[in-house]
Order: structure tokens, then sequence, then C-alpha cells
């Protein structure tokens, strides 16, 4: 805590957790590996003094390129605990686009995982200025080549320090960023969202999650640099533990649950029938779970009903956005009865959080009726990282921030998600602009126009589909315009499904027809 403002940053509060009881158990590998409270506690502070040597601190940035293992939460509080801001680096997006993302937030340092050594090689090869330090997180593979043991590891060079310092924190305030998340963009470069500690810092130290378990056991199998990682830090707050995976598998998360007494899951909508339709299910012990938290993109309410029966009233579904945090939360008895259009409500607005529904000239519609859902709370952004056009665009400067989702309140308050406003694609592992995959389809000398959409399956799954015009003379191969995508935007953006049409329909307006297009799609 700063003495002259009374501010705690984030780390503060989990740092003062893991000091509280060194002797537990506060990670757990899938490999059944065990990290103590006072391992992980002395592991960020060697790690703070290895890289306040290397020139880390206040104002400069850390992009983290790693799996989910302990030694990457080690660096980001590290990181954090300088003042550094850091950044998360997604596996699974094009080297690319990776290389923008870290040039467009002035990476001073990137800290590799071994095992993504690939990956971040071919990142640094499009980096076109002045290249980041570079750290791994242990050796590299062997399989790397020489040239890799060239490369510093931060592990290493944190054994060989004599004895564990105690590392004071570094410069930070509460409007200080401690993370920049992206999040799909129009251009080439994902937006920024910037994330300042205080409000993460009061999440950890005033909003426990109800059913989590006390103390919860959290099991981490979808991403740290995601939700996962915001839940692995209130978990680890809250006096608990954290299992990791490196990867969701339905008959893996199973025998954990099983095996560690879980008492927490997080899941997206399609992970979640994943493990509902997996043969071990039935066999397996779930009596410790007693909180699944699912989100980030629109459930089906008979796969919800089905899961409620399955595993009992323990579904907790959020409803947040990076620009935003947690915004709302639906309760288990929530999952009872569904409200227009046959949907599970998005729940009521959490403690501090205000909710709007407004029509397109601002105005506040009463419950029931359609509009673009507003949020006011502290938790709201401070903006996009050097893009102040597309930050007024939804913090348009009188303290609420525009979602960019349509929705009705009913009159008790409860959320219905009905559509977006944006033009955006929510797929397993994270957003899809449909204009960025348009624009790369359109360089293609096969492509003559296209339109890229996003399709629902029966259980509300969304896929990328694109709507392809062959240009005069050429011949279009789905299986290679899939893998045109992939080579270029990485797997995330590839087309499920690829439809040759004779032409594009157009709306009166003449814009692309995706409505129709859709409609074309599920007649196929």
């Amino acid at each position: 805590m700063t003495p002259a403002t009374g501010f705690t940053s984030y780390t503060d509060v989990l740092l003062a957790a893991l000091a509280r009881d060194r002797s537990r158990p506060v990670l757990t590998t899938d490999d059944g590996d065990e990290v103590t409270a006072s391992a992980l506690y002395d592991t960020v502070h060697r790690m703070a003094a290895v890289l306040a040597d290397r020139g880390i601190g206040h104002g400069r940035t850390v992009s983290l390129l790693s799996g989910n293992r302990p030694e990457v939460l080690a660096a980001r509080y590290a990181a954090n605990h300088l003042g550094a801001r850091v950044v998360f680096l997604y596996d699974g997006m094009a080297a690319e686009t990776l290389a923008r993302i870290a040039e467009s937030a002035e990476t001073a340092l990137l800290l590799v995982d071994p095992a993504l050594h690939g990956t971040a090689r071919a990142l640094l090869q499009h980096t076109r200025g002045p290249a980041p330090d570079v750290l791994t997180l242990g050796p590299a593979p062997a399989a790397a080549g020489p040239a890799a043991d060239l490369v510093p590891d931060l592990l290493a060079a944190c054994a060989a320090l004599p004895a564990t310092p105690e590392v004071p924190r570094g410069a930070v305030g509460p409007e200080d960023d401690w993370c920049i998340r992206h999040t799909g963009g129009t251009t080439g470069v994902p937006k920024g969202v910037r994330m300042p500690h205080a409000p993460y810092a009061g999440m950890l130290l005033h909003h426990r999650m109800e059913g989590a378990g006390d103390p919860p056991r959290f099991l981490a199998c979808t991403p740290l640099a995601h939700l996962a990682g915001v839940l692995t830090d209130a978990t680890l707050a809250a006096g608990g533990t954290v299992v990791l995976h490196r990867a969701f598998d339905p008959a893996a998360v199973l025998a954990a649950v099983a095996r560690d007494r879980i008492t927490h899951l997080w899941l997206l909508p399609p992970l979640l029938y994943r493990l509902l339709d997996a043969p071990a299910l039935p066999a397996t012990d779930l009596s410790s779970l007693t909180r699944i938290t699912y989100g980030g993109c629109a459930a089906s309410a008979s796969r919800l009903a089905r899961a409620a029966e399955v595993f009992g009233p323990v579904l907790y579904g959020v409803y947040g956005m990076s620009e935003a945090m947690t915004i709302s939360e639906a309760r288990p008895e929530d999952h009872r009865a569904a409200g227009p259009g046959g949907r599970i409500t998005a729940g009521r607005a959490l403690p501090g959080v205000t909710l709007a529904i407004r029509d397109a000239d601002g105005r506040e519609l009463p419950a029931g009726e359609r509009g673009e859902v507003h949020v006011r709370s502290a938790g709201v952004m401070t903006g996009y990282w050097k893009q102040p056009e597309l930050t007024a665009q939804v913090l348009p400067g009188d303290g609420w921030l525009r979602t960019g989702d349509v929705g009705i309140l009913d009159d008790d308050g409860r959320l219905y998600l009905v559509d977006r406003v944006k033009d955006l694609i929510i797929v397993v592992g994270g957003h899809v602009h449909p204009a960025e995959v348009e624009e790369l389809l359109h360089t293609h000398p096969a492509v003559a126009h296209c339109a890229v959409y996003g399709v629902r399956g029966p259980d509300e799954t969304e896929e990328v589909h694109a709507a392809v015009v062959p240009a005069p003379g050429h011949r279009v191969d789905p299986a290679a315009l899939r893998a045109f995508v992939i080579e270029h935007q990485g797997a995330l953006y590839a087309p499920a499904a690829v439809h040759l049409v004779d032409a594009i329909p157009l709306t009166p307006v003449g814009k692309p027809d995706k409505t129709r297009l859709r409609a074309m799609a599920a007649a196929a």
C-alpha cells in the first residue's frame, strides 16, 4: 500500500494473501506438481528483482506469450508489482498479428513459454521496429536449435540469485494500467482495452464469488490470458487453490473434478456442452462442484436446462466485457424459467453497476423495450490504448459505456441479451470481426467478392462462414481458402464453411445482406 494515497494495488492484495499462510499449496499443474504460497511469493520477488535489473518498471510494457503454467502467473505479478503494464498474446493468432499487437503496446520485454518458441521466433521476424528484449520461462527445447540457447532464461536467472529479495512495490497509482487486453478490431491491430489497477484490486478485495467454495478450488482449463486468469487471481486472493490444465479436455476436466475436489469451473457455453456430452460424465463424482461460471457468448436455453438438471443448482451465468469487467450475473434460480424469446437471463447488475437500455438517439427506454445496453461502473475502462476516436465512440463522455449489445430489462431488473449492434462473431477462443477476414479474402486471386458472417448451430455455438463469388477464370477451393486465412490471420479466423455463390445478396441500401446469407447457410 502507498502511505500517501492509501492505494492498494491488485498485487498488494495477492502477495498479502500468499504471505498469510505460506505453507498451503496454491497451484497444482496437470502433471501433479504443487506450488506452495511461499514458493509462489518468493518466485514473484525473485522475478521482480531480475526484471528490475533489466529496466522493467513504471511505464514499461511486458508482453506474455505463454500457456497455462505457474511461471507465467508469477511473471505477470512481478511485472505489475514493479509498476509495468502487461499484454497477453494469444496463441492461435497469426504471428504478424501478434507482432503488431506487441509493437502497438510498445513492448519492452517479451516473456516466452519455451513450448511457444517457434511462435515467438515468427513474431520477432514480423517485427518492423526495434525488437523487444526476450526472456524465456525455462530452457528452450532442443528442437529450437542452437540459437535458442542465446535467449536468457528468466527462471535460471532467478535461481542464480543468492537469496530471495523483498522487492518493494514500484511506482503505480490507481489509474495506472495493470494490463492492456486486446479485443477484435476492424483494422490490422485489435483494440487494446486499458484496465487500471484500482477497480481490479477492489474486485479482488471486496467481491467474493458466491458458491465458489470456502476455500475455493478452481480448475483453470481455458487460457490464463483470458477470464481464467482473472478467476485464478480471485481464487488466490480468497485463500484458495488453483489447478492448472494446459487446455480443455472433457475427460481430463471430469477426472480433475473428482480427484482434486474442484469446487469451481469456468467454461464458455460450447465447452460446457462438450462436458455435458462427455461419456465419463454419468460415472463422475461431482459432489465437490458448487459453482460453474459460464459466459462469453450466447448460450442455448435448452442446453442450459440440461446442464442445470445434470449438475444441479450450480450454474452462474456472467455477462461482461473487457471494457467493463463483469456487468451482471444470473444465479442458479434464474435458470428455472426462460424470458423473452425463450432466452435465459443474463441476470441482474452486480453491486456498483448501473444498467440502462437506450435507443439510437441515447434516450433511456422503459422495461420491456429493446435497445443498446449502456453500463456505468468503476470497472469501465479508461479507454482504448492510443485510439481516441474509437474510445469516443463507446465512451461519449457522459460516464456511460456503450456496449454494442442489444438487450431488454424486465420489471425486476433482469437483463436479456438479444443481439449485437457490432458485427462481431464470438467463437471459442476469441472474437472475430468479419471485416478483417473479408479484407484478407479479397486479396486472394480466386476471390472476386465475399462476405463473412457468423452462423449459430442448434446449441447456439457460433462459427465463421464465408460466401464467396469466384473471380472470372478461377476455381475456388474452400480448403485452400481456409489454409490461406490460417496462414495470414490464424486458425481462430478460418471459415468453418465456404459457400460459393453467383452474387452477394444486398440490402436495399446496398450492404451485404448477412441475414439472408445466414438463412441460406441454414437451408444448405
